[in-house]
């Protein structure tokens, strides 16, 4: 298959000058915004650890739901070609920081979907169809930090 190439525009505008810009690092907020040409704007800030606003998308969110998502619309299109009927899905995602004062990494991500799928799916498929879904992933393929997945499936009452 012939290569392609994305590209996916975002412009970050910091919007935490709160009138002296960044003359003292206490006098300065974490806030900014996330744009995405026609869709709604997403408000960031660092991570209320790092001095922001705990109550914005901090990047280390973004990160965690980013690979959780990737995973689930894969998941749901190879379980969808695989024959597998999932009828509600959601992910208890957590990822792992190690903070090294000024350095810090992703140590792992650990992905904990509850899948469940109609009573006439096949179980041991459905699990399979994880191993799958997280090669497939191009975020998981992006990242130098383990992602595992500890899936559950649950199958739907007839």
């Amino acid at each position: 298959m012939a290569e392609k190439h994305h590209q996916y525009p975002v412009e970050v505008v910091w919007t935490g000058n709160h009138g002296t810009g960044t003359k003292t690092y206490q006098g300065y907020g974490r806030e900014h915004e996330v744009r995405i040409a026609g869709k709604p704007v997403i408000g960031g800030s660092s991570d209320a650890a790092f001095r922001g606003d705990g109550t914005k998308h901090n990047p280390e969110d973004l990160l965690v739901a980013s690979l959780s998502s990737c995973h689930m619309l894969w998941y749901l299109h190879l379980a969808a070609v695989a024959g597998v009927v999932v009828t509600h899905y959601v992910d208890a995602a957590v990822g792992t920081l190690v903070d090294r004062g000024d350095e810090g990494r992703f140590t792992e991500v650990v992905l904990r979907p509850q899948v469940t799928i109609s009573a006439d799916s096949d179980p041991a498929r459905a699990a399979a169809v994880h191993q799958d879904a997280h090669h497939a992933c191009f975020i998981a393929n992006s990242v130098n930090f383990p992602v595992r997945c500890e899936p559950r499936i649950v199958i739907e009452s007839p």
